[in-house]
């Protein structure tokens, strides 16, 4: 196979930690002196005049930090460093216009976590089919769970290798995200035919075929009866909080209960999108969805005290049911499986689908006579079917009149213009 014919190609896998409690300990030492180590370089960066920014300047600062305070040396020299170029690269991407500035990292609300820029420092070895073990710096040997073969021993090489991990900390635990380098042969033009997409929330997905995806509750019924029970246990104990006064363990214990159980409903969720948009993309060649400006759909409908909104509480249940089903998330995995199985993604405008009739054209609100049913007003027409069936060929008809928008497949989409740099970095 020629070089031509082979790219490049980069991705994440992670798996499970399997820790004792020591190596637990240490992990979070590791975690917290890495955000404490940001917060001291978004310190000193906002107090050193700009001529001063320099890689070479943070570099002598943070070491002389590792040498001054001691709870920082439990963070390995080379995850201080990363540190140092991932705050680096955060100014980097604000000035381009991609994200916002860099801030303070608080404890609670921050994501705890440690890089290992190294591969080779991790000595990745499978034990059996379920479980390998990989070095941490600081920690030691650990245990991960094996889900996928990964480029280790004799199956790795300078094209199929593994870069580096993370170590993260969600409310199920620490997990280990693998980066991994690989050469794929470049994928020929999909064959497969065209569809059009439609989300919702009670069918959550709806092509124009006539095949749709759902899904059960995220939770089963013991699962929400026990979240119900401790959300309402949080909230007697917060009751009996003075103003100012330290939460308690108890009441940490069980935040982190409710948080483990909504980690589950959302890896569950996880899971089921990656199946799903998987098997469109091997599917379907040209994959077409409404371009939603979803953040627009979930705004309140409180309105303010002159102007009181209206049906408040049906409006708030509509947002959390909408951002459940993460329709962004969706998006944006099919947008790479496609990329990767030679297929097209493609965004047309939104309004409209749900209210015109593919058969004839026609607009009407009182087509859609029910969240499931649409019946065509037009006497000369008649047409009726699934709503979300209907819609999906809508959004397909327009991508074949000409009126998709930017192609979303491989390409970067820049979030946020271009804007003057922030006065702190000036």
């Amino acid at each position: 196979m020629s070089q031509d014919t082979l790219v490049k190609r980069q991705f994440g896998h992670r798996a499970r930690l399997s820790l004792s409690r020591t190596e637990v300990l240490k992990t979070d030492g590791q975690a917290h002196a890495a955000r404490t180590m940001w917060n001291l370089l978004h310190a000193w960066w906002r107090m050193m005049p700009k001529e001063m920014r320099t890689l070479a300047n943070a570099d002598a600062a943070i070491r002389q930090a590792r040498e001054d305070i001691d709870f920082l040396a439990v963070l390995p020299a080379q995850a201080a460093q990363a540190v140092l170029k991932t705050y680096f690269r955060a100014w980097k991407n604000c000035w381009e216009g991609r994200a916002d500035a860099p801030n303070f990292k608080g404890r609670f609300r921050t994501v705890m976590s440690v890089d290992i820029p190294q591969g080779r420092d991790l000595n990745i070895t499978r034990v059996h089919r379920r479980w390998g073990m990989a070095n941490i710096p600081k920690v030691g040997r650990v245990r991960f769970r094996w889900t996928k073969d990964l480029p280790v021993g004799t199956r790795a090489g300078a094209e199929n290798r593994i870069t580096g991990a993370r170590l993260i900390k969600d409310a199920l635990g620490w997990h280990i995200a693998f980066r991994v380098q690989t050469q794929v042969a470049r994928p020929d033009p999909h064959p497969g035919p065209d569809v059009g997409i439609d989300v919702g929330v009670t069918v959550p997905i709806a092509l124009s075929d006539g095949e749709t995806y759902q899904h059960d509750e995220w939770l089963t019924g013991k699962e929400k009866a026990r979240l119900q029970q401790l959300e309402q246990r949080a909230a007697r104990r917060k009751q009996h909080r003075k103003p100012g006064e330290r939460t308690s363990r108890r009441l940490h214990r069980t935040y982190d209960q409710i948080a483990g159980l909504r980690a589950k409903a959302k890896r569950r969720a996880l899971d089921w999108q990656h199946r799903t948009t998987t098997v469109i993309a091997r599917t379907y060649g040209t994959v077409v969805i409404e371009a939603l400006t979803i953040t627009n759909m979930v705004k309140s409908a409180r309105g303010t005290i002159e102007e009181p909104g209206k049906n408040v509480a049906q409006k708030s249940g509509l947002n959390r049911s909408i951002s459940e089903e993460a329709w962004g998330r969706t998006v944006t995995m099919l947008t790479y499986k496609t990329a990767q199985l030679g297929g097209t993604l493609h965004k047309v405008p939104a309004p409209g689908t749900s209210r015109r009739c593919s058969a004839c054209g026609l607009i009407t609100p009182g087509n859609r006579e029910s969240q499931a049913v649409f019946v065509c007003k037009n006497p000369d027409c008649g047409w009726s079917g699934n709503a979300d069936h209907n819609a999906a060929r809508n959004v397909l008809y327009l991508y074949r009149m000409g009126h998709a928008l930017i192609p979303a497949a491989g390409r970067a989409v820049v979030r946020r213009a271009k804007r003057v740099k922030p006065a702190a970095a000036r």
